[in-house]
């Protein structure tokens, strides 16, 4: 047996990447270093790093396990590990995350540290401050290097030997490409081998409960940006695209759910075509990428695959059911459960002396966009509701979305008021705006925080619109948050991806970003929801805010100040809550604005406003990484599935719509699938003693990056180089 040197094995730990560490816990065998040797390496090394022993035991456990299932699965080899940076991957991306943010704590400080307490401020007020941003950017390159070192292993079940032992081998590009779902898959009780009485053929997929084989097309090209033309199978189903190439080995395999499609095109005519890969199919997809598919024209094969990916992409526009409505797996947890409307206005103290909870629009006829239960000030009655909503753009009228437990100051969402050019005025409505500053008793002020640039404001007055005049709400404040529209953001996001994929001008990279505008939109977000938890916070003063309609801009701007006034919606089951009050009972459009099942890829309703959202949290958990008890796996996740389909949580416009169509009792939550895996998201450097602290995130420009472990983990040249020159000394 090799003994190691104790000197050695500090320093073996000090230099090893994360990987490196997980195979050093387990025993090197490869180069005969005992189990017990490396143990105590890691004993001495963990002696005082409680966090990261938590996170690494965890890692292995997670690893143990996988491999363990791996083996007995059939087909799980083919689907759990090769999605570079997607967080719906279950064998890569979970570990991924882990690691990530293991590496971040080197650089982030200790467990409440990560933000500095300003003078004049309460101790639970967190401010980010220059040195923890400074060390979260010296760790930066090695979390992205950890997150796709894990990724980029062959099998989740089958991990490659360390990088430090062999040659540092750059993880296959092709993987960037390979979106798969085996969080969804590995989560499973049973899968689904067989289709009837069938048996799969080894170049199909395995089937998730309730998917079944719509059609097949063999000798089929995939036109590759990064690593070239590979041969194979592409399989339609009801729910995804598949493909797989035997010409590498592991074989080649990429699959996408048909939500994620946005347009699909044919490439080359039967007379048109020249050279080899120009007759085919083009797809390009709502997740930053496109893919690119060569047909030979004597199989026939490409009207088979394009009639059935434009069938089962876009039900909506045939008639067709989600495939969420098929999907029927059995999770552990019910995610349908996670709010409770009641329940979460209890938690925050509800009903109270000057707020009551109503079901006025139980039916949702006062509001057919809002949620069937509210929480308005106790000084109102039912007609005076029904007065407001006749003055307020929708009927959306100001109800509570959060109240602070101390000094009862709130913030309300409601819609812009019908002021239009002639100054309309609504004495039912000035008076509610009083009763809501009167529920605060700390504060003779409220602030009515209007999301849209002052100019986009008043020329809504000409469409019936408009704002609130100072004069008419007394001791009221209007303040301009400078957020663009839809329209602004659609185009920005499309810039952004025409920089990111498929090749990126790495002399030009800088000015292209900033040509897209999309930080500065971020940025805007950002600035505007720390006013409004700054007033609340800091001036106990209660704050209305609201956009146009109410259901864009104000869904982000009171998310995310609620994010960082309240350290429940920091946790995975808050999160969800979260989600589900501000996005999903107050009416955000996702049909429209996602496209769920429409072939109309142009149309004006289009725009990547949750997504921004989503963007906007990770560039808070990055300046705080101990206050969130998951990692941005969990965000990459909701985003994959906002798009997937799979699950019913983000179907249709409003509560009403799935009311109407039985969403809850037809379909799988997606938050079935999170409850249910929450180890593949939780964040090891997580504080529990965070969520009693408020956070001040810095959003100038300077402070804010690009996050390309979403954006850009299709193209490997985004990815950070990994160091090959970390050797292993054995005495």
């Amino acid at each position: 047996m090799t003994t190691v040197n104790i000197m050695d094995c500090v320093f073996i730990y000090r230099t090893a990447t994360y990987s490196e560490k997980l195979h050093l816990l387990q025993g090197d065998k490869k180069n005969h270093v005992s189990a017990q040797s490396v143990s105590l390496c890691g004993r001495v090394m963990f002696s005082g790093g409680g966090i990261e022993k938590r996170g690494i035991s965890k890692a292995v456990n997670k690893r143990s396990s996988s491999r363990r299932s791996s083996s007995s699965s059939t087909g799980s080899g083919s689907t759990s590990g090769s999605s570079s940076g997607s967080g719906s991957s279950s064998g890569s991306s979970s570990e991924s995350g882990r690691s990530n943010n293991s590496g971040s704590s080197s650089g982030s400080g200790s467990g409440s540290g990560s933000g500095s307490t300003p003078l004049g401020s309460p101790p639970h007020v967190q401010m980010a401050s220059h040195e923890s941003l400074n060390s979260e950017s010296k760790s930066s390159s090695l979390n992205s290097k950890l997150g796709h070192e894990s990724a980029g292993s062959p099998s989740a079940g089958s991990p490659s030997p360390p990088k430090s032992v062999c040659s540092s081998s750059s993880t296959s590009t092709d993987q960037h490409h390979h979106h798969q779902l085996a969080h969804v898959l590995n989560a499973t009780s049973k899968l689904t081998v067989r289709e009837g009485t069938r048996t799969l053929r080894p170049d199909e997929p395995t089937l998730v409960p309730g998917e079944h084989m719509e059609g097949t097309a063999r000798e089929v090209t995939y036109l590759c940006p990064y690593t070239g033309p590979k041969k194979g199978t592409l399989s339609v189903t009801n729910y995804r695209l598949y493909f797989r190439s035997p010409e590498t080995d592991p074989p080649f395999e990429l699959e996408v759910p048909l939500g994620v499609v946005s347009r699909i095109e044919k490439v080359g005519g039967a007379n048109t075509s020249r050279g080899e890969n120009s007759y085919g199919i083009e797809i390009f997809c709502k997740d930053i990428r496109n893919l690119r598919f060569a047909h030979k024209q004597e199989n026939h094969s490409r009207r088979m695959v394009t009639e059935k990916l434009l069938q089962y992409a876009f039900p909506a526009s045939h008639k067709l059911p989600f495939f969420a409505f098929e999907y029927c797996e059995q999770y552990p947890e019910n995610g349908w459960t996670v709010y409770e409307p009641i329940a979460e206005l209890k938690r925050q103290g509800l009903p109270n002396e000057s707020w009551r909870i109503t079901r006025i629009n139980e039916d949702y006829e006062l509001c057919e966009t809002y949620p069937a239960v509210w929480a308005v000030p106790a000084a109102a009655s039912d007609t005076d509701l029904r007065n407001v909503a006749a003055f307020r753009s929708r009927g959306r009228i100001p109800v509570l979305s959060w109240i602070h437990p101390e000094s009862q100051a709130t913030i309300t969402r409601c819609a812009q008021p019908l002021v239009g050019v002639s100054g309309k005025r609504s004495r039912d409505d000035e008076a509610y705006i009083q009763h809501i500053m009167d529920a605060n008793a700390q504060s003779h002020k409220i602030f009515i925080m209007d999301a849209r640039p002052s100019v986009n404001a008043v020329a809504n007055k000409a469409r019936g619109g408009g704002y609130e005049s100072e004069d008419a709400y007394q001791n009221a404040e209007v303040q301009f948050l400078d957020i663009h529209n839809i329209h602004v953001m659609r185009e920005s996001l499309r810039k952004l991806q025409e920089v990111c994929y498929p090749h990126i001008d790495n002399a030009h990279w800088l000015s292209n970003l900033e040509a897209t505008h999309w930080l500065d939109h971020i940025r805007c977000v950002l600035s505007g929801a720390l006013r409004i938890a700054d007033k609340v916070e800091s001036h106990k003063t209660s704050v209305v805010v609201h956009c146009s309609d109410g259901w864009d801009r104000t869904a982000q701007l009171t998310a995310l100040a609620m994010l960082m006034l309240d350290g429940y919606y920091r946790t995975i089951p808050g999160f969800a809550v979260l989600i589900e009050k501000e996005w999903l009972s107050f009416g955000h459009k996702f049909a429209q604005r996602i496209g769920h099942g429409d072939d109309r890829h142009q149309d004006e309703d289009r725009s990547p406003v949750f997504l921004q959202f989503v963007d906007c949290v990770c560039q808070v958990m990055k300046q705080f990484p101990h206050a969130f008890q998951f990692t941005e796996d969990l965000l990459i996740t909701v985003l994959d599935h906002l798009y997937s389909c799979l699950f019913g949580t983000f179907l249709y416009n409003s509560e009403r719509e799935r009311m109407e169509k039985e969403v809850k009792t037809k379909t799988v939550s997606l938050w079935s699938l999170i409850l249910s895996n929450p180890s593949d998201f939780e964040n090891p450097l997580y504080n529990p003693a965070t969520r009693h602290h408020v956070l001040f995130p810095l959003t100038s420009m300077r402070h804010l990056c690009l996050w390309d472990k979403y954006y850009c983990r299709w193209n490997p040249s985004m990815r950070p180089q990994v160091q090959d020159d970390v050797f292993f000394f054995f005495s």
